[in-house]
């Protein structure tokens, strides 16, 4: 089986090919090209490396968010257009997910962070314990740094940060949770499209794999233009 991983919720896109024994080939960028410009050439690129024939794989999966609403909206309608014109399923991967699963058997908790803007950020809080499966014990969310200090305080065990949201916000977190909170490094920090893709890999085997119009980005709040319609629309702002 091999599938198609495609992560473009953050500034980094990133593409890679996977088949059940392990990845194949990934590329990823940060420049400042938009994701529409960067993705379809790496993944030309990708299945290229990988070896891997269109008509051979299984599905794709794709980043499904929270993250930036212009990625998503590029990274999930090019997984939509492939899928339909390739005729093969789809899945959608929690992007937070995505950041946290290769920290799976790492001991603790794993926190992803990505920066949200308006001094909140993206945050879920998933249990690494036990090495066969990551089980999210809260969110995904959008909440302010300090609230997420008072929901770890209450767990009360040593948790490891990563994702784009730790360098504006990980000083915040250390002086709230003192020697409990760890930091993965700077290499975790965005999302790759090789989990995007292992987890894909599960996601169809599990048979939750489906049609390509079915679906839909989670962003967990409306997108600025949204709010200020809501606001002149329905409070009469």
């Amino acid at each position: 089986m091999h599938v198609l991983g495609i992560e473009a919720a953050t500034p980094v896109a990133s593409v890679a090919a996977a088949f059940d024994g392990g990845i194949l080939a990934e590329r990823m960028v940060h420049n400042r090209r938009t994701h529409s410009v960067n993705l379809l050439p790496m993944i030309k690129a990708v299945l290229e490396e990988a070896g891997a024939e269109r008509q051979n794989l299984a599905g794709i999966a794709v980043s499904s968010g929270p993250g930036s609403f212009t990625g998503l909206r590029i990274g999930m309608s090019t997984a939509k257009t492939l899928a339909a014109v390739w005729e093969i399923p789809v899945v959608a991967i929690s992007t937070l997910e995505t950041l946290a699963f290769p920290l799976k058997g790492h001991g603790s908790l794993v926190c992803p962070i990505l920066n949200a803007r308006k001094n909140e950020i993206y945050a879920a809080v998933y249990d690494s314990s036990d090495g066969a499966s990551l089980a999210c014990l809260h969110g995904p969310v959008a909440i302010r740094p300090l609230e997420l200090v008072e929901l770890l305080l209450e767990l009360d065990r040593s948790v490891t940060f990563l994702g784009d949201g730790v360098p504006e916000f990980g000083s915040l977190l250390k002086d709230g949770l003192g020697g409990k909170a760890r930091f993965a490094p700077f290499s975790a920090a965005f999302p790759r499209g090789a989990a995007v893709a292992e987890l894909g890999l599960i996601a169809l085997r599990e048979g939750r794999g489906g049609d390509p119009m079915d679906l839909k980005p989670e962003y967990l709040r409306v997108s600025e233009a949204e709010a200020a319609w809501l606001r002149k629309n329905c409070l009469g702002g």
